[in-house]
């Protein structure tokens, strides 16, 4: 479940991404978007490295972002699209720790 969880946010962050360069011409969204998806997927491949460095980096990656869209948030003062980003990482970190 943790890579189904991860692969799904990184479709999310990448799609993201995009939309915030096709309405603001965002170069930077998609490239950042980009850049920690590209990690990400680094983190959802097994065999490139040990499942528990994977977890922890793909762990310490979201927690960046969320302080990123944080700060966005608290900046622009408008849900979209950081407040529901912010959303999304936080359950994507909870459905990726919490044991059922």
């Amino acid at each position: 479940m943790q890579t189904t969880v991860l692969w799904i946010y990184i479709v999310l962050l990448v799609g993201g991404g995009l939309i915030g360069f096709v309405r603001a011409k965002s170069q930077i969204s998609l490239v950042l978007s980009a850049a920690f998806a590209a990690a990400l997927v680094v983190c959802a491949v097994p065999n490139i490295f040990e499942a528990g460095f994977r977890k922890n980096l793909a762990n310490i990656l979201m927690a960046a972002l969320l302080v990123v869209f944080a700060i966005r948030l608290a900046k622009t003062k408008k849900f979209m699209p950081a407040g529901m980003m912010l959303i999304v990482t936080i359950a994507a970190l909870a459905l990726r720790n919490i044991r059922f």
